[in-house]
């Protein structure tokens, strides 16, 4: 018998020696910070997986740079960047008898200097909206979620950055 209250499309999933029971939020972001995609997945579905359906509902052009984090470095998320003609910047992962190289610690310091900007979009969502809480039963309603806000990011956040670029470009102020 199923309990109305009771979501089950959603997952667990054991995170640091603490079970954790709903959704996953997948994100692309620009330079800024601002949202290009989301895709929602049960917690328990690996992110590793999840590179393709998120690309795709960004939209992105060619010879854009991917910045991601070592959970989602393998061979096919590679092998589809390359073939989408985006720029893999995804932090190189050591694996079992293998360490990695000066260059490979180099370029994961580049990487990791630019990522802070998504950690802050998700950060940003978290205190301004209460994010990182599922309000819905179902994962479509918990995507329209995510994608709410999304959007409520980007009005919150154009203003400034609007006034940033105006500011330092101050030959967009002549009318």
């Amino acid at each position: 018998k199923k309990q109305k209250h009771i979501d089950g499309e959603a997952r667990w999933v054991k995170k640091n020696g603490r079970l954790r029971y709903g959704y996953k939020k997948h994100v692309v972001t620009t330079d800024e910070g601002l949202v290009l995609g989301v895709h929602t997945t049960a917690t328990n579905v690996h992110k590793i997986s999840n590179l393709e359906e998120v690309l795709e509902k960004a939209s992105l052009p060619k010879g854009c740079k991917i910045n991601a984090d070592k959970g989602d470095k393998s061979k096919k998320n590679d092998d589809l960047l390359m073939t989408k003609g985006l720029k893999n910047h995804i932090m190189k992962k050591a694996f079992k008898n293998k360490v990695l190289t000066e260059m490979e610690i180099k370029l994961n310091k580049i990487v990791s200097k630019t990522r802070y900007k998504i950690e802050r979009t998700f950060g940003g969502m978290v205190v301004w909206f209460g994010a990182g809480k599922a309000r819905y039963v179902g994962l479509a309603k918990t995507n329209s979620q995510h994608l709410i806000e999304a959007i409520a990011f980007h009005l919150y956040r154009s203003p400034k950055m609007m006034m940033q670029q105006l500011q330092n470009n101050p030959q967009l102020l002549v009318k």
